[in-house]
C-alpha cells in the first residue's frame, strides 16, 4: 500500500507541474496577437480490482460494493479554448482582426499552409501581402507600387486606389478557413497553426458565409486569456502540487515507522 502510494502521488506531482507549464504559456502569451488559451485535461489511470462488485460473498451472498484502488493521474491532453477575444482598433489599414470562428491561410517557407488567427500583416519589399515573419497570405495579394487608400471589406476583398485610377481597384480578396474540429490543429510556434487528421480538411471560403466570421479592417485581435482565471487556476495547481508533496513525505515516514518496527 505505502509504495502504491508514492507512484500515485508522483503521478499527481507530474500532472500538476504539466498544468502549471499550460497555466504558464497562457500567461506568457497573454499579449500575442490572437492567441487562444489552453487548458490541460487529466483522465485517471488504470484501477487495481481487488474485489469486485457482484462477487460472490458467500453461499447465498454478493459483495455490494468492490474495491477498486485507483493508480493515479494522467495528462490526457491540452484542449484550445477558441473563444473569441476582444477586437482593438489599432487604424492601420493593413491590421484585420476575424471577427468569429475560421482562421487566416498563410503559405510556410516550404510551401506547406498554416493558419493563423494573428492578422497584423504587412507588405513585403515586392509589395505582397505578408505576415510579420515575411510569410505571404493566401490567396496571394499584390499591392502596387504607389497605392493609396486601401481597404478590406467584411468579406476579405482589398482594394485600393492607384496613381493613374479615380475609382478604387479591386486587388484580390482575403478568404477564411475553417475546420471541422479546430481543436485537432497542431500549434507550430509564431502564432501558426498546422492541420492534422483530427481537424479534418481545411473548408476555404468567404468571409461572412456558411459560419465563417467576418473580417474587421484596422483592427486587431487580443488574446482570450482572462489574467484573474488563470491565477485561481494557478493557485489551485499550487496547492494539489503541495498536497501531492505532503503525501509523499507521510508515506515516506510511514515505510520508516515500518522498517524500524520490523
Amino acid at each position: 500500500m505505502p509504495v502504491s502510494a508514492l507512484h500515485v502521488a508522483r503521478t499527481g506531482l507530474e500532472a500538476q507541474d504539466a498544468r502549471m507549464r499550460v497555466i504558464a504559456n497562457n500567461l506568457a502569451n497573454i499579449g500575442t496577437t490572437g492567441f487562444k488559451r489552453d487548458r490541460a485535461d487529466f483522465a485517471t489511470l488504470a484501477y487495481q480490482d481487488a474485489r469486485v462488485a457482484g462477487q460472490q460473498s458467500g453461499e447465498n451472498t454478493a459483495y455490494a460494493v468492490g474495491i477498486n484502488l485507483g493508480t493515479g493521474v494522467a495528462i490526457q491532453g491540452t484542449s484550445r479554448i477558441n473563444s473569441q477575444g476582444t477586437l482593438n482598433g489599432t487604424g492601420n489599414a493593413l491590421d484585420v482582426a476575424l471577427n468569429g470562428d475560421g482562421f487566416f491561410e498563410i503559405e510556410m517557407p516550404d510551401g506547406t499552409i498554416g493558419y493563423t488567427r494573428a492578422g497584423n500583416f504587412t507588405l513585403s519589399g515586392e509589395g505582397q501581402l505578408v505576415t510579420s515573419h515575411g510569410y505571404p497570405v493566401q490567396p496571394g495579394i499584390d499591392v502596387p507600387e504607389g497605392a493609396q487608400s486601401i481597404s478590406i471589406a467584411e468579406d476579405g476583398t482589398v482594394s485600393a486606389v492607384l496613381a493613374d485610377d479615380a475609382e478604387p481597384v479591386q486587388l484580390g480578396q482575403i478568404t477564411v478557413t475553417s475546420f471541422a474540429n479546430p481543436n485537432g490543429l497542431q500549434a507550430m510556434g509564431n502564432n501558426l497553426l498546422r492541420a492534422t487528421a483530427a481537424s479534418g480538411d481545411p473548408q476555404q471560403g468567404v468571409a461572412g458565409v456558411d459560419g465563417r466570421g467576418k473580417i474587421n479592417q484596422g483592427m486587431l485581435e487580443s488574446s482570450n486569456v482572462n489574467v484573474v482565471e488563470e491565477l485561481v487556476e494557478m493557485i489551485e495547481a499550487q496547492r494539489a502540487y503541495e498536497i501531492n508533496s505532503k503525501m509523499v513525505s507521510a508515506v515516506d515516514e510511514m515505510l520508516r515507522n515500518a522498517n524500524q518496527t520490523l
